[in-house]
């Protein structure tokens, strides 16, 4: 019961903290939601501390992104992962208490003024980062399979679905899990 709550990583008080802050930190840094930090969450986890490795952070991601509800449970599977219910509850709060707040305060003012030049021209401005940051994402994730030769077709394929046809986000993904579950890649 005791790994289930804090892990199997032997966190110290100050690695808790840390997890907490860093994760409060991106939070802050997410336009285009949690996903679009996961290069620097890895570079924490598996780089800098050395909690997860490339593949655990990839199986993760992937896991929490393949099942069904919101984009941000990667992050709390990420912190299980990392320290057990405690590593969960750090990552998981830490991403989710300032980003709501923030979010709930700057709604409230740009309702306010959404007709102005400037809160326009933000909006407007914020598409070319959310792209950057998502592009950013997907190239960690693809990490561990990188270098196979049908990465690079899956991925063309997928971009190709995106960009030229109305089909649904869920073809392209059920398309890659088939091919992973099938050991192609």
């Amino acid at each position: 019961m005791s790994a289930f709550l804090w892990g199997t990583a032997g966190l110290s008080p100050a690695d808790w903290w840390q997890l907490f802050a860093h994760f409060t930190l991106l939070s802050l840094l997410a336009i285009g939601g949690a996903i679009t930090t996961a290069p620097d969450m890895q570079r924490f986890v598996v780089g800098e501390r050395g909690w997860l490795s490339d593949a655990q952070f990839t199986v993760s991601v992937a896991l929490a992104q393949a099942a069904p509800g919101p984009n941000v449970l990667f992050v709390a599977v990420v912190g299980f992962n990392v320290g057990g219910l405690a590593g969960l509850l750090a990552t998981l709060v830490g991403t989710l208490l300032p980003s709501t707040l923030l979010t709930l305060a700057a709604t409230r003012w740009g309702e306010q003024r959404r007709e102005s030049r400037a809160v326009r021209a933000f909006t407007a401005g914020l598409t070319p980062l959310t792209i950057g940051l998502l592009l950013a994402s997907g190239w960690i994730l693809l990490e561990p399979t990188r270098t196979h030769p049908g990465t690079a077709a899956l991925v063309a394929a997928t971009l190709w679905l995106m960009l030229r046809t109305t089909w649904s986000p869920l073809w392209p993904i059920a398309l890659g899990a088939g091919v992973g579950a099938a050991g192609l890649l």
